[in-house]
């Protein structure tokens, strides 16, 4: 459709690696009364998901970006509000985002800070409200952890059948619904030499379970969908805790560069859960490019599904610009275009 558009302004970080834009003005109006209902909004909207599909595309981004428009929180318990989104839509969680908002908000004085110390930054998602704690020293901020929301095992060892034959994956919800599966037991291993190889059978196992029963979040349908596939390699236990190496395929065969917060998230649930982690040591998550989050958890409060844990999800984002996106209503490619 036709848009007409002013100056859209961003600030540009990555964590870990995979890229974040984050939009505070220029875009539509979102209407909601929560960031869940906002997602709705957004998804139903022609003018909103136009602009999230001009900021992610060619010729202005690719096709593995992510972002968010900066929006109001539910209420005044949050410091603001982010609507996620990436090529193929608006996600309900993204760890690696929350970790650069923390990152914006205290560098650029959205939320005060002191030179030294742990600064808290409460943000409302569509999944729920999420924590960036953000450490700094002598005035630079120097990590950043997420807590996620309540992270929970949802079934282990689900059949799958994809081209190569019947595989067995484990599910977990860490603010979206994440597939797990050794790489393995594909024949592979993590590496960006067979990142093409690993993207297409993610990609597989997403779709093949996205419309079955374990898909449904149990108590929010907005929560539904199976969001990412995380193949992973296990390097086994060091003395800090357990060790592996993930990529994680979300959205329709997008390949994270980070770690994936909430997919950590989704796998300290599992770990927990079959006792490979315990509290006293930490979750070792390497991504495809060699990047690093550490992962850690504690008891979610009483209420949430058996086996719920609080993610805490250690990294760093870094600021790497800013750009003012405009868009020429004579460009016939203004909305943007993907190569498959």
């Amino acid at each position: 459709m036709a848009v007409t558009l002013g100056a859209i302004q961003s600030t540009e970080y990555h964590t870990a690696g995979e890229p974040f834009r984050i939009v505070e003005a220029g875009f539509p109006t979102i209407n909601g009364d929560t960031v869940a209902a906002k997602r709705v909004y957004a998804q139903q909207s022609e003018p909103v998901d136009a602009v999230r599909a001009m900021l992610c595309r060619e010729p202005r981004g690719h096709g593995d970006m992510y972002g968010c428009f900066i929006v109001a929180p539910d209420d005044a318990g949050a410091d603001f509000g982010a609507l996620f989104w990436h090529n193929d839509g608006f996600s309900t969680a993204c760890g690696h985002g929350t970790i650069a908002l923390g990152a914006w908000a205290v560098q650029g004085g959205r939320v005060r800070s002191e030179p030294d110390g742990v600064t808290t930054v409460t943000i409302d998602v569509p999944s729920g409200r999420v924590a960036a704690n953000v450490t700094k020293r002598a005035g630079v901020v120097v990590a950043v952890t997420f807590e996620s929301v309540p992270s929970y095992p949802v079934r282990r060892s689900v059949e799958v059948d994809i081209s190569i034959g019947r595989v067995v994956v484990d599910v977990a919800y860490g603010g979206a619904l994440y597939a797990s599966i050794a790489a393995s037991s594909l024949g592979l291993e993590v590496v960006a030499e067979r990142a093409s190889t690993l993207r297409a059978l993610g990609r597989e196992v997403k779709w093949a379970l996205n419309g079955t029963d374990v898909a449904r979040h149990a108590e929010d349908p907005r929560l539904s969908g199976i969001y990412g596939t995380i193949i992973f390699d296990d390097l086994g236990d060091t003395p800090r805790g357990p060790h592996q190496r993930n990529v994680t395929v979300f959205a329709d065969g997008r390949i994270d560069r980070s770690p994936c917060g909430s997919g950590t998230a989704a796998r300290l649930a599992l770990l927990a859960d079959e006792g490979r982690l315990d509290r006293e040591h930490e979750f070792i998550h390497d991504s495809i490019i060699g990047t690093r989050f550490i992962g850690r958890y504690r008891m979610a409060p009483v209420g949430e599904p058996s086996g719920a844990i609080v993610a805490e999800v250690e990294g760093m984002a870094y600021r790497t610009g800013s750009g003012v996106f405009t868009l020429d209503p004579t460009d016939p490619l203004g909305p943007g275009f993907l190569l498959p």
